[in-house]
């Protein structure tokens, strides 16, 4: 079956209404951290609060959303999410509704953290759905679920940069407590959507008992550490660009210039599927890995907005296989009761990495300039080659075991 067939033969399995619900359910996420740095540094005058407020909303969000993984693995999909898509369109109400009424710094940081951590994660949840969607596929169910993988990076990519830019419209056309309530609008409705449209049964789980397959084996951690290190990658990149978008007095570019990355990126993943079958996940993160180090080293040399945003936008062509191989060997090799808690524990690593990035490189740069920030860039990358060439038999001999409920301790 050829790529193209297999993205048709992928959405009609799913239906347009799946895929379009899927992706818009995502948005909000994407948008929320933005729309409360520029809400609550509006409103206190203070980017230290905004950035204090956004952070908690990110760390809580990276903290819970495993709890919700594993949760949806017990229980299905359906019922956690809708919980989670109207508690988290309340959270982000009532952060604007305490900021317009001048609550305190520590309550307005608490409620930003409360919507952190109630948001789904539903980029994670939707690729669990897709071995379900494909079940009576026959030979061809591996092949497809390649495919999916390869979208759903491509989605999250598109998400992250299509996010910032609708808060940035929403803040034009109305302030930036609409743009936040539009975000808690999208959540209630598309969220709702998502966790109610009929493949979610498909992701129930046999009841009250715990998963017993082991979560945490030797393989999984290292595709933790390597999404420990993407995100790195943007928290880092992100910081370097705002730093020289603002040495340049054109910081209003920083986000535009950021999103070519997640452009970039997105484009990458959608092509992920005309690579050859025979080239498996774990070669694929390997050549990535080492893409992005090559393609992240003239971030050193970098000083101006042009060479930056062709720079950006090239080595965003590489996160996407990245991605799409550490998510695409997880669903192969984590035990089959642990697959939601196993996504949402993947993209958390990625926020948290966000945040060790982004909190590094601002140190060196207020120091040193856009370049130290840079350095931070180039080092995770360095490093996550490290991780993944001397794991790569290990990473094999995973994806050689074959799928049964022992498959996790074998690992």
């Amino acid at each position: 079956m050829s790529p193209l067939a297999s993205y048709r033969r992928l959405f009609q399995l799913a239906g347009t209404t799946y895929v379009v619900v899927a992706f818009l359910a995502r948005l909000p996420l994407a948008m929320s951290q933005l729309g409360t740095l520029l809400l609550v540094s509006g409103a206190t005058g203070s980017y230290g609060v905004g950035g204090l407020a956004a952070g908690a909303l990110a760390v809580a969000n990276a903290l819970g959303a495993p709890v919700a993984g594993s949760l949806a693995d017990r229980v299905g999909q359906r019922h956690v999410v809708l919980v989670q898509s109207l508690a988290g369109a309340a959270s982000l109400t009532l952060l604007v509704s305490l900021v317009h009424g001048g609550a305190g710094d520590a309550a307005v940081v608490a409620v930003a953290a409360l919507a952190g951590l109630t948001m789904p994660q539903v980029g994670p949840l939707a690729r669990v759905r897709w071995r379900p969607i494909t079940a009576r596929t026959g030979a061809h169910q591996r092949r497809l679920v390649d495919v999916a993988f390869s979208y759903e990076g491509a989605a999250d990519e598109a998400s992250f940069a299509i996010g910032p830019a609708l808060v940035g419209l929403g803040v034009v056309a109305f302030s930036p407590s609409g743009a936040l309530l539009l975000a808690a609008a999208m959540l209630a409705l598309f969220g709702t959507a998502f966790a109610l449209h009929p493949t979610a049964r498909s992701t129930r789980g046999d009841g009250p008992a715990l998963p017993s397959g082991r979560l945490f084996t030797p393989v999984l951690v290292v595709l933790v550490g390597a999404q420990l290190l993407i995100g790195t990658l943007f928290g880092a990149t992100q910081t370097g660009t705002t730093v020289l978008a603002t040495q340049v007095g054109q910081p209003g570019l920083a986000g535009l210039v950021h999103a070519t990355l997640g452009l970039g990126s997105a484009l990458a993943g959608v092509a992920t599927v005309f690579i050859p079958e025979r080239i498996g996940p774990e070669r694929r993160i390997l050549g990535a890995a080492v893409a992005l180090l090559v393609l992240s080293t003239p971030l050193l040399l970098v000083d101006g907005l042009p060479a930056l945003v062709v720079t950006v936008g090239v080595l965003g062509c590489a996160v996407a296989p990245f991605m799409i191989g550490v998510f695409t060997l997880a669903e192969r090799v984590v035990d089959p009761s642990r697959i939601a808690t196993a996504m949402t524990v993947l993209a958390s690593s990625t926020g948290l990495g966000y945040a060790l990035g982004s909190g590094v490189a601002g140190r060196l740069a207020d120091a040193h300039g856009h370049t130290a920030a840079f350095a931070v860039t180039v080092t995770a990358m360095a490093l996550a080659v490290t991780l993944v060439a001397t794991h790569q038999r290990r990473l094999r001999a995973a994806l050689a075991v074959t799928r049964t409920p022992e498959l996790a301790k074998a690992a």
